[in-house]
């Protein structure tokens, strides 16, 4: 038995359900089939009972129980992408099942609304950036073709989830680029990030039937890729894959050209190379040990973690030499120091020069934490930008009237200034009576015992001239503890603790969100973190 009925399959069903009841005279029935609470033999029941026209709506992808009600229905009406190969797809699939078959275009995503579409044309400049990222997309689609027909059909979805995750990764300069020419909107990298991951499944046969993403509102950070498989088995045709990868911080400490982790200038002390306020602190401190009578040597210095690598091979005891990508050597700031006869001095002085005795085990092992500003730990400037350190202005981002005290504050604190402007926008946009729900308050936005800790009163937190000195302060604070921006950040946002655990940007995804969209914000002002956002699957 069949019903005159509709059955409006994929996102904004419900809507294009009604549209459908108006068609058949207004005088029908819409169902909207809550698939999590009811059978399709339920929803089979329900129509019996009402012979008149019935428009049901299903939110979602195909499956065998929605393909139960497309036979007995007298039209189907499927809501897709406006992409031509996606539909002749579709079409083959829904065509033997329906008595009638209409092919819509899907409405927007209400995020797109949300945001308020893609924000204008693109430039001449936009556009060409924009095919050379489709250029990358489909050459990647092309080599994961040649991989996937070997593959399982999840490792090719996966590829497809990769694919929109590198496309999202790749716009976040342009989205905070501080180049108007440049800058694109958020619903264009969601596009960018749709066409990347849907030429990439159909290039290794998959039929992308949703794509989603997840993440702060302005930034975000995760897609998931749902496909069909469109081989020419019907048992592949039939196959539903879903896949989901994420762009995220990585430990914070980048890696250089030549292997190491400190990304910026090095100084040369005895043959030996640091970070260059570290040679200067030493220098200080070796200037008394020598007036005391105990010159110091430098043993070792920077290492890169190719050079760590080759020591660690040499000596593969970790309790007395870090294995490649754990040992501190590769911050530029750690020093072993000698003779044998200096190791008392250090002891009883170094910590007045800055210098930390890492291991209570090796007296000759100093850490230097005594400017861990953000210059410091290898925030620069970007090739071919301008940025903070390029031009020694702030960004254009940061309002003309905050501007003195940021600079104030960095100078004091030894915090870059574009670091702790592109912090205040992410915490309030710059408004020093913001509020947050959960008590967050100022421009700032101090939690009341964070703000105590830092010499500030509840009250306090809405005075931009005390709350700009102590986010500084703060930052100061992190940066020395944690020796890289990304982990400074992350701390400030989630806490010490759980970036201490595991010496990362811990898995939260406002931490993630938070973190990225500052490195992001400074990215497109032209100033590069010396980590990198990685791409990942996720599931």
């Amino acid at each position: 038995m069949t019903w005159p009925t509709a059955l409006v399959l994929g996102r904004g069903a419900e809507g294009a359900g009604r549209r459908a009841l108006r068609g058949a005279g207004a005088r029908g029935l819409l169902i909207v089939w809550d698939r999590a609470a009811e059978r399709a033999d339920d929803v089979l029941a329900r129509l019996a009972e009402h012979p008149g026209p019935v428009v049901i709506a299903v939110p979602g992808l195909r499956d065998d129980e929605v393909d139960r009600l497309a036979v007995a229905v007298d039209e189907v009406i499927a809501l897709t992408p406006p992409d031509e190969d996606y539909r002749a797809a579709l079409r083959e699939e829904l065509a033997p099942l329906a008595r009638s078959l209409t092919l819509l275009d899907e409405p927007a995503a209400p995020w797109w609304t949300r945001l308020g579409g893609t924000g204008g044309q693109a430039t001449v400049a936009l556009v060409a950036i924009i095919a050379g990222a489709m250029a990358v997309a489909v050459a990647l689609g092309l080599v994961a073709s040649a991989l996937g027909r070997g593959a399982g059909v999840q490792g090719r979805a996966d590829v497809a989830a990769l694919a929109g995750a590198a496309a999202l990764r790749d716009a976040q300069a342009l989205l905070y680029s501080a180049d108007p020419a440049r800058r694109i909107s958020v619903g264009e990298v969601r596009e960018r990030a749709i066409r990347a991951a849907r030429g990439t499944a159909r290039a290794n046969g998959l039929l992308a039937e949703r794509i989603g993403f997840d993440g702060a509102a302005n930034l975000p950070t995760r897609v998931s890729v749902s496909a069909l498989t469109t081989g020419p088995r019907a048992s592949d045709r039939r196959r539903r894959v879903r896949a989901v990868a994420e762009v995220a911080v990585g430990a914070g400490l980048a890696t250089d050209p030549d292997g190491g982790s400190y990304a910026g200038p090095l100084a040369i002390r005895q043959g030996q190379r640091m970070r260059p306020d570290v040679a200067l602190a030493f220098d200080r401190l070796n200037a008394a040990a020598t007036a005391d009578g105990r010159p110091l040597v430098i043993v070792s210095a920077f290492r890169s973690d190719a050079e760590q690598a080759a020591l660690f091979a040499a000596h593969p005891d970790p309790k007395w030499v870090a294995p490649p990508g754990k040992s501190l050597h590769r911050l530029g700031t750690e020093l072993d120091l000698g003779p044998s006869s200096a190791y008392g001095w250090l002891a009883a002085n170094a910590k007045r020069f800055g210098f930390l005795q890492r291991y209570s085990w090796e007296a000759w092992h100093y850490g230097f934490v005594g400017s861990p500003g953000s210059a410091s730990v290898g925030y620069r400037a970007s090739s071919g930008g301008g940025g903070e350190r390029a031009t020694g202005a702030l960004p254009s981002f940061v309002p003309a009237k905050y501007a003195g005290l940021i600079a104030k504050a960095a100078q004091r604190w030894s915090v870059g200034a574009a670091l702790l402007g592109a912090q205040l926008w992410q915490e309030s946009k710059f408004n020093p009576r913001a509020v947050s729900p959960v008590g967050a308050a100022g421009i700032a936005q101090f939690m009341p015992g964070t703000a105590a800790m830092y010499g500030l009163t509840p009250a306090e937190r809405f005075d931009p001239t005390k709350a700009i000195d102590a986010q500084a302060h703060l930052m100061h604070d992190l940066l020395r503890q944690f020796a890289a921006v990304p982990l400074a950040l992350a701390a400030y946002n989630a806490g010490p603790a759980p970036v201490q655990r595991c010496m990362c940007v811990p898995p939260f995804a406002e931490t993630q969100g938070y973190v990225q969209s500052i490195l992001a914000l400074l990215g497109g002002a032209g100033i590069a973190a010396p980590n990198g956002l990685e791409i990942r699957l996720v599931a």
